[in-house]
C-alpha cells in the first residue's frame, strides 16, 4: 500500500491545469520579494529546496557531492490561489525574472467550482473574438452629392439629448408674425431634456470602484464641463454618492442610479433639500447586460468604512440585489411607479429613464415606455458589457448582443413614428478592442441617442489588466492590483486620481477628434446621424441582413 502522503499529491493540481503559469528566471532572479510581496492572489511565494550539487576542487580534482539550500520562487496549485495572469509581479520585478504565460489548454473550467458553490468573477466575458460592431464599416462619403466637410477646420457640434423631445404639434406654444410664443393656456407637460455628450461614463458605483478611481472620474468629468466645454456625464451606479458631492454644484453632471437593492437611497433622500443643483437624470437600473436576469453583488471584503456609511449599512456583509424591484409585478407597474416617483422627487425638473439589460423582451419595455409621458429614455446594456461580480455561466452563456437588441427597438420606433422622441441608450462592449470611436459612431448609426462605456474607461484611464482571456479579472475580490476596484487602502493607494482624471479627460478630447474624423466625410456637423443606417456597411452577409443594413464585398 502506498504511504498516505502520495495518496495526499494524487488529489493536488499541476500547474498546466491553470490558465496562466509563472515563469521565473532563476539566473536573473535577485530574491528582492517585491513580485510576492504584490501578488494580489497570492499566487507567488518564496520557498527553499534542497539542491545536490557535484563538484571538483584542487590540483587533483576528486569528485565530491554538497547539499545547498537555495530561495526560489514557487507558484501555487491551490485552486483558490490560480494566477490570474496580471503580471503585476512583472512591473515591479527590478531584472524582468518574472512573467505570467498564457496557457492555452489549461481545464480551469473543471476545477474553479470549489466548495460546492459556481465561479464568480469580475471583468467581461471570456470571448476574444471580433464583434459585431467591429465588423462594421463606414461606406457614405460624400464628396459630391451631399459635401464633405473638413474634420480639421470645420466647426462641430457633437451633442444629443438626454429626455422626451415632444414632436412638434404637442408643443405649447404659437406663432405670432415673426416670434415664437410660449402658449400658457396649453395644459400640455413639458419633458424635462438635458444636452450631453453622446458618450456617457456608465454606472459603476462607489464600493465596486476604490475611493481614488472614482475620484479620479469625477474630477475628469468636471473638468470637460466646466474647462473643455464638453457635458461629459456619469452615471454612479448603484450604492449612493459621496454627500459632499450631491450637495455640491458639480452634481449637475452626474446621474445618481437607483437599482433593487436601494443601496445608498436613504442619503439622496435626506440631502434633497440641501441640494444647489439638480441631477443630470435618474437612472433606474431593471438589469445588467454582463449577467441579465440576476441581480448585483458587492462582496462582503469590499463592504469598509466608507462604503457602509454611505450606503447605510453594517460593515464587512455581502450586499446582494434582488434579481429585479421586489415591490413591482409587471413592467407597466415599474414604469408607473418608479418613474412618476423619481419625477415627483424632483419637482419633474429631471429626466428619468431605466436601463435594462438586452434581451428578447426590451421591445416590449420600450413599447411601454413610449406610451408613458415621463420616461425620458431607454438605456440597454447589451451581453459584452463588464461586471464588478457574475457567476461565470451568466457572463459566458446568457445575455443579447447590443447591436441587433438596439435596432430591433429602432426600427419599432420608427414603425411608430417615435425615433426622434425616446432616445435610446446603447451599452456592452464598447470599445472592446480598442476602436471606441467606431463602435460609438456605429451605434449611432444603428439607431442609438447615446452611448454608455464603462470597461474601456478603465483600460484606459487606469490602465485595468483584465481582458477577454480571462487575465486578471478579480474585480469582485476587491484585489484589484492596479487600486481601480478595491477598498483596501494599501491597494488603491498605487492609483493617482489626478493620473486618472487627466487620462479622462484626454480620451474624450482624442474620441471627440475621431467622431468628426468619421461624421465629416457624412456631411454632419451639427446633428448626430442617429439612425442614419445607410451610412454603414458590412462584409458579413449575415450580420448585413439581421441589421437591415448594406452589404459589401
Amino acid at each position: 500500500m502506498e504511504p498516505a502522503s502520495r495518496l495526499d499529491n494524487n488529489h493536488e493540481l499541476t500547474l498546466r491545469e491553470f490558465p496562466y503559469i509563472i515563469r521565473w528566471r532563476q539566473d536573473r532572479c535577485k530574491r528582492c520579494g517585491r513580485c510576492t510581496a504584490v501578488c494580489p492572489m497570492f499566487a507567488i511565494y518564496p520557498t527553499v529546496i534542497a539542491h545536490r550539487v557535484v563538484q571538483s576542487i584542487g590540483p587533483i580534482p576528486t569528485p565530491s557531492s554538497e547539499r545547498r539550500v537555495v530561495t526560489v520562487i514557487k507558484q501555487s496549485t491551490a485552486i483558490n490561489n490560480y494566477c490570474t495572469g496580471c503580471a503585476t509581479c512583472s512591473l515591479v520585478c527590478p531584472n524582468e525574472a518574472i512573467e505570467p504565460e498564457f496557457n492555452p489548454n489549461h481545464k480551469f473550467l473543471f476545477y474553479k467550482n470549489t466548495g460546492g458553490s459556481p465561479h464568480t468573477r469580475g471583468g467581461r466575458r471570456n470571448d476574444p473574438s471580433i464583434s459585431t460592431l467591429d465588423k462594421l464599416k463606414f461606406t457614405r462619403i460624400s464628396m459630391l452629392t451631399d459635401p464633405a466637410l473638413d474634420a480639421g477646420r470645420h466647426e462641430f457640434r457633437i451633442r444629443t439629448y438626454l429626455g422626451r423631445i415632444l414632436p412638434v404639434e404637442e408643443l405649447p406654444v404659437r406663432v405670432e408674425g415673426d416670434d415664437v410664443m410660449m402658449d400658457t393656456q396649453s395644459a400640455t407637460f413639458i419633458p424635462p431634456v438635458r444636452e450631453i455628450y453622446p458618450v456617457m461614463i456608465g454606472s459603476m458605483s462607489v464600493g465596486a470602484l476604490s475611493p481614488t478611481m472614482w475620484e479620479g472620474l469625477a474630477m475628469g468629468v468636471t473638468y470637460l464641463n466646466e474647462v473643455e466645454g464638453m457635458p461629459v456625464v456619469m452615471c454612479s451606479g448603484e450604492g449612493g454618492m459621496p454627500l459632499r458631492l450631491l450637495k455640491s454644484r458639480f452634481i449637475k453632471y452626474f446621474i445618481p442610479q437607483i437599482a433593487s437593492g436601494y443601496f445608498g437611497w436613504d442619503e439622496i433622500i435626506r440631502a434633497l433639500p440641501d441640494m444647489v443643483d439638480d441631477p443630470c437624470a435618474i437612472e433606474i437600473k431593471y438589469g445588467q447586460g454582463a449577467k441579465p436576469g440576476d441581480g448585483g453583488l458587492l462582496m462582503a471584503h469590499k463592504v469598509l468604512k466608507l462604503i457602509s456609511e454611505i450606503r447605510g449599512v453594517p460593515q464587512g456583509v455581502d450586499l446582494p440585489s434582488p434579481p429585479t424591484h421586489q415591490t413591482k409585478y409587471s413592467i407597466e407597474e415599474a414604469v408607473a411607479k418608479m418613474i412618476q416617483s423619481m419625477s415627483l422627487a424632483w419637482g419633474f425638473r429631471v429626466p428619468v429613464y431605466p436601463k435594462i439589460s438586452g434581451t428578447r423582451t426590451a421591445k416590449a419595455v420600450l413599447n411601454n415606455l413610449v406610451r408613458n409621458p415621463y420616461a425620458a429614455a431607454l438605456s440597454i446594456d447589451g451581453e459584452d458589457g463588464g461586471t464588478g461580480a457574475a457567476y461565470n455561466v451568466s457572463m459566458d452563456k446568457m445575455g443579447h448582443p447590443i447591436a441587433s437588441n438596439l435596432r430591433e427597438c429602432y426600427l419599432d420606433l420608427v414603425k411608430q413614428g417615435k425615433q426622434n422622441e425616446l432616445p435610446l441608450i446603447a451599452a456592452g462592449g464598447v470599445g472592446k478592442r480598442g476602436n471606441l470611436a467606431a463602435n460609438v459612431a456605429a451605434l449611432i448609426m444603428l439607431g442609438a441617442s447615446a452611448v454608455s462605456i464603462g470597461k474601456y474607461i478603465m483600460q484606459s484611464a487606469a490602465g485595468c489588466f483584465g481582458d477577454e482571456n480571462n487575465r486578471c479579472n478579480v474585480c469582485n475580490l476587491g484585489r484589484c492590483p492596479r487600486g481601480i476596484t478595491t477598498q483596501e487602502p494599501k491597494l488603491y493607494r498605487r492609483l493617482d486620481p489626478d493620473k486618472v482624471a487627466e487620462r479622462v479627460v484626454e480620451v474624450f478630447k482624442a474620441l471627440d477628434v475621431e467622431l468628426k474624423k468619421i461624421f465629416a466625410p457624412m456631411g454632419r456637423s451639427t446633428e448626430l446621424p442617429i439612425g442614419m443606417s445607410d451610412a454603414i456597411s458590412s462584409g458579413d452577409p449575415a450580420i448585413s441582413q439581421r441589421l437591415d443594413i448594406s452589404y459589401v464585398c
